[in-house]
């Protein structure tokens, strides 16, 4: 055995069960490059080893799916009218953590591309973004980096970015998150697949030149951050709006010349990915010829250009005899190409480099599914769980009227919860004319699909805290809470895409974190019909001192409201009409931004869930959409039932005048946030409809106030006007970040 191979082995980043797996697979000992190749497509990022148990193990099937998750780039689901939608979420975490501008650019850029590879055209993207103290230097700088690279690559390609998250929480401080989501259209029946075809077909690159930026940046987001860190800054892509826009056009000629055989962005791992996965996925191979490749270096070594993961690069398979074709259509849209290889019968992936055989691998054995390693990891129940299991409210005083309202007017302000306005501002909600926004203030993103009557509902969702505090029952409530957001906006929950983020694997209480969070994933799913369309799996995030990040299983979700009359927005639209609140307040301060943030307690248990209660307030909802005899509907989520009233009322410039439960204490009646609630307001007129209808789907129902012209009062007392709370809850996070 070559000890000095091992070594290398190890030090990118395999263990040596895997070398000796290596030499196994080809017989022989690899050399440098091959080792470079397997290091890559085994890390985590790519072969999803440590994950892909747990995984098999989500619901996958559908009456709309038409590709099941894993088998192409991004999802695809039937919405109806012969369109399909095409989704994903995907994250690039460590890359923004390093260099946010950049890192956050690239991941939006990478996930445009995942969809129009498919042959579907963008129409909207979402994002989560978690960073920690926003009283940091680090954390403004971070927020201010990522928030611009989202802008000014979506704004520039000409995608709108719809909607997202932001949530601030000392766990990030390190390890931000970002995940970004693409939506994108296409009919049905004309979408790509990323199959190579036949032997003999040719395999071409277009798009940018490679270079040396983002070498090894899949083995950079499979290990933990360190101090050390800022010196894998070179695993970080650079991207370029305009180069891919450039290449979504030339993507839609191809395809409409009937040239294309497969196509694939080229993503993480780059050249080795895309030509291993492809020949896999048809069983054939391979011949690659390096040194063809368009270089921005002269000097690029072979395993350089197969391990660069340089920015708006595609890779495509051409139908053998439409060369020319494929040619005249880089030149058109002036991009940068070459006639690369073959496809083979071998079944191997062969890299040349000036006529030198450097790698010689089957292609399977690089793929998920195929040959790469899959473990079963250990886990353990962390032991914080205990604590938050001697979680007592009644060792909680409740507060006084007077004392709410200063606490109202705090948790408005906190980030958590205030405006992010700031952050959206930057964003062009609005930009391309193919499909349009409606911008109405609803729970989901609604974007309306041309030349039909349909819209498409979408959302992103986790609360953190809830699935630190349980991860089963927050995961749930995660797919509960984007199916909610979509019901509350009209719409249908259709399917999800997810972006899990968790710590280190080989940690048992994270291991137990995540396979929890999969088996709540799996019981929602299948709760409300929503299959899972794919995704990513992100670990090893975590602080330099080995703390995880809260596990965030983020959902990204897609629904379908057939008709705009079945658009349902959450502002109050008249003085006067009564607000009804649907659903069970209970006596839960439970894992709420109130309990954490004001009272400063770390851990408590996570909201009350009850997911057949959920269930019947989604029959409810759609049942409201089509009757449209309510003016506004609103999730209850962070804040509790007084911010959910808050906001409603700031999007209508309007003010409320509500009464609590009295039987229920009262920071849980304002601030809790048990699940499954939302408010409404309606006509006076329609309020007996709408008590008898709530009463035939079995969900409580309580009539708790009115709507008015603009002063707030809350049990009999009043509480000011509404820019008493506007002006904390639109400008706090800007005052922050710019102070």
């Amino acid at each position: 055995m070559n000890h000095h191979l091992l070594e290398q082995a190890k030090q990118l980043g395999l263990l040596e069960e895997e070398y000796h797996k290596i030499c196994e697979i080809l017989n022989r000992e690899p050399n440098f490059t091959e080792l470079s190749i397997y290091s890559v497509m085994w890390s985590e990022h790519c072969s999803y080893k440590n994950s892909i148990v747990w995984l098999k193990k989500l619901p996958k099937e559908g009456s709309k799916m038409l590709a099941e998750a894993g088998e192409e780039n991004a999802g695809l689901v039937d919405i109806g009218d012969g369109l399909a939608c095409c989704f994903k979420i995907e994250s690039h975490n460590h890359p923004s953590a390093i260099e946010p501008y950049q890192g956050a650019a690239t991941g939006v850029g990478g996930i445009n591309r995942d969809i129009f590879s498919m042959g579907a055209r963008p129409i909207a993207q979402l994002n989560s973004l978690r960073f920690g103290n926003i009283h940091t230097d680090r954390t403004k700088w971070l927020v201010k980096g990522v928030v611009k690279g989202i802008g000014d690559y979506g704004n520039a390609f000409g995608i709108p970015t719809v909607g997202g998250e932001v949530y601030f929480d000392d766990c990030y401080e390190q390890n931000i998150l970002v995940n970004a989501m693409s939506v994108g259209i296409v009919e049905v029946g004309k979408s790509i697949s990323a199959g190579a075809g036949s032997p003999g077909n040719p395999v071409f690159i277009f798009g940018s030149a490679t270079g040396k930026d983002g070498i090894h940046g899949a083995a950079f987001a499979s290990k933990d951050m360190s101090e050390d860190s800022i010196n894998d800054l070179p695993s970080v892509q650079v991207g370029d709006p305009f180069w891919e826009k450039l290449i979504l056009e030339a993507s839609m000629d191809l395809i409409a010349a009937d040239v294309v055989v497969g196509m694939q962005d080229m993503g993480a791992a780059g050249i080795t990915c895309s030509t291993s996965e492809m020949s896999a996925k048809t069983d054939v191979g391979m011949d690659i010829h390096l040194d063809k490749v368009p270089m921005r270096q002269s000097d690029m070594k072979g395993w350089e250009l197969l391990l660069s993961e340089s920015q708006e690069r595609m890779l495509v398979i051409v139908e053998k005899g439409k060369e020319s074709i494929a040619k005249d259509i880089f030149k058109k849209w002036d991009l940068t190409f070459a006639h690369i290889g073959e496809v083979t019968d071998t079944k191997h992936v062969r890299y040349f480099m000036n006529g030198l055989l450097e790698a010689d691998i089957p292609a399977e054995s690089l793929v998920l599914g195929g040959g790469a390693p899959v473990y079963n990891r250990t886990w353990k129940e962390p032991e914080y769980l205990k604590e938050i299991e001697a979680f007592d409210i009644h060792k909680i005083n409740d507060i006084s009227l007077t004392e709410a309202r200063d606490f109202a007017l705090q948790i408005a302000a906190l980030p958590n919860i205030a405006s992010k306005r700031w952050v959206y501002q930057q964003y062009d909600s609005m930009v391309g004319t193919v499909n349009q926004s409606t911008n109405l203030p609803s729970d989901a993103s609604v974007v309306k699909i041309k030349g039909t009557n349909k819209s498409l509902a979408l959302t992103v969702d986790c609360n953190s805290r809830y699935v630190h505090a349980d991860p089963n029952k927050g995961t749930q409530i995660a797919v509960a809470e984007a199916a909610r957001n979509i019901r509350c906006s009209g719409g249908v929950p259709t399917a999800i895409t997810n972006c899990l983020n968790f710590g280190n694997p080989y940690s048992e209480d994270v291991y137990f974190q995540f396979k929890s969070a999969i088996e709540g994933m799996g019981i929602a799913c299948r709760a409300f019909d929503t299959p899972v369309t794919g995704g990513n799996v992100s670990f090893y995030n975590q602080n330099t001192n080995g703390q995880a990040v809260y596990p965030t299983p983020t959902i990204g979700m897609v629904g379908i409201i057939e008709h705009p009359a079945q658009v349902m927005s959450l502002n109050f639209k008249a003085s006067g009409d009564a607000i009804i609140l649907l659903g069970s307040p209970k006596n839960d301060i439970g894992s709420s931004q109130y309990t954490a943030k004001l009272r400063h307690i770390a851990l408590s248990n996570c909201p009350d869930f009850d997911i057949n209660e959920e269930l019947q307030l989604h029959h409810l909802l759609e049942a409201l959409s089509q009757k449209q005899i309510v003016q506004s509907v609103h999730d209850i989520s962070e804040g509790g039932f007084f911010i959910a009233c808050l906001e409603s009322a700031m999007a209508g410039n309007l003010g409320f005048d509500v009464c609590t439960p009295r039987e229920l204490r009262l920071d849980a009646a304002l601030f809790g946030e048990n699940q499954s609630r939302v408010i409404v307001s309606v006509p006076a007129q329609f309020s007996a409809e709408l008590m008898a209808l709530a009463e035939e789907f079995k969900v409580p129902a309580l009539h708790v106030g009115t709507v008015t012209d603009n002063e707030i009062e809350v049990n009999g007392m009043h509480w000011g006007t509404l820019d008493t709370f506007k002006q904390p809850y639109d400008n706090s996070i800007g005052d922050i970040l710019n102070a």
